[in-house]
């Protein structure tokens, strides 16, 4: 990718796993998810020049970083990379202006200076240039660690669960300051974190990695919502995950038939998979309506399926529901709906209620035996 835009790919096989490919364009914010050891910040470490790895190339801007094949290397000092470390990495007895001015040793003092002072009004830290990290909040702490990061005017940004040390009402700030300022970095940003929420809000595109593997890359809600694998569902948090035979296709009606535990299921056509195939199907519980047991409305109609209550775990102001369906032998359905609902259809153990399983939502994927629990779907 040229034009500013960094291409990565990386494989090796020790002693950290690793087969990525991944790009990111400039403007644009790639977030990298996965569970703990999946690889994440050995990516991030491998883009700044901070650990080298066997195989693979790394472009930014047209400029080659590192070409395993060509014996290509560019050591940190030479890669323009702004990198915002998981605990900020600030120097405790240095100001926030030091710190700044810490990333650009190759300038002028007078230089450097005057940089890191429009650096730091830039993430709203005038004023503040003289105190050392210890007499700032964590929120302005990590704008420091932004500020050193841009203040060395790189061509890519990493972040490296740059959310995670700070309390929750600082994070939704520094969301919002992150989203006004990516509207002006006109470089890629590549952001780890563990957080799907957080990747959701604020990236363009998500990549899901595990064991040092890129699995599925896209748009996050498309990532999150159709996943192309049964690992993919299970690390994007999608617990609705059974087994179905495909009935029919209905091209005119745009409509793919399964058959699920006896019920005719209707999703969106899927022609990939033929009728008679065994297949995984995922459904996110967005897609998932409960049934007024009072007044049945026309939108339950579509896909209604019933069963039993056999758990309620109160999360907040949402209850999580768990739904029998043709017995208790199998996987169950997962619901969140918000506790004043399920108050209001006096939803309790082992009483039996009514969802529809919206067409639109129901997603077809290769058999995966080893990780689809309940093989009987």
């Amino acid at each position: 990718m040229g034009d500013g835009g960094i291409d990565i790919r990386l494989q090796q096989s020790g002693p950290i796993p690793l087969d990525a490919a991944l790009e990111c364009a400039p403007g644009e914010v790639l977030a990298l998810v996965g569970p703990s050891g999946s690889g994440k910040t050995t990516i991030l470490r491998a883009i700044a020049g901070l650990l080298r790895v066997a195989q693979g190339a790394i472009r930014c801007g047209g400029v080659t970083w590192f070409d395993a094949q060509q014996g290509v290397y560019l050591d940190a000092r030479h890669r323009r990379v702004g990198y915002v470390f998981q605990n900020y990495a600030l120097f405790p007895h240095l100001s926030a202006l030091h710190n700044v001015m810490e990333a650009m040793l190759e300038l002028p003092a007078d230089e450097r200076e005057r940089r890191a002072r429009d650096v730091l009004a830039r993430v709203r830290l005038a004023g503040l240039e003289d105190r050392v990290p210890a007499m700032l909040s964590g929120g302005q702490q990590q704008r420091v660690a932004v500020a050193r990061a841009l203040a060395r005017e790189p061509e890519v940004m990493l972040l490296d669960e740059p959310f995670s040390a700070v309390d929750r009402a600082t994070r939704q700030r520094l969301y919002r300051e992150l989203a006004e300022l990516r509207r002006e970095l006109a470089m890629p940003v590549i952001l780890v974190t563990h957080d799907l929420d957080e990747a959701q809000m604020l990236s363009d595109r998500l990549c899901v990695l595990h064991q040092g593997r890129t699995l599925q890359s896209g748009e996050p809600l498309a990532v999150m919502t159709r996943p192309e694998t049964v690992e993919v569902a299970q690390l994007v948090g999608l617990r609705n995950v059974f087994r179905a035979g495909v009935v029919a296709h209905d091209a005119a009606r745009g409509v793919t038939t399964i058959e699920w535990r006896r019920h005719r299921l209707e999703a969106r056509l899927q022609t990939q998979f033929p009728a008679g195939a065994q297949v995984t199907w995922v459904i996110p519980q967005g897609h998932i309506v409960l049934h007024r047991r009072d007044r049945p409305s026309r939108g339950e109609r579509e896909n209604p399926v019933f069963g039993n209550v056999i758990e309620l775990l109160p999360l907040g102001e949402n209850v999580v529901l768990s739904v029998a369906i043709n017995g208790p032998d199998r996987p169950p359905l997962f619901l969140t709906v918000p506790a004043h609902t399920a108050r209001r259809n006096s939803i309790a153990q082992d009483v039996e209620i009514g969802v529809s399983l919206l067409s639109e939502g129901i997603h077809l994927m290769p058999v995966d035996d080893a990780r689809t629990p309940g093989k009987r779907g």
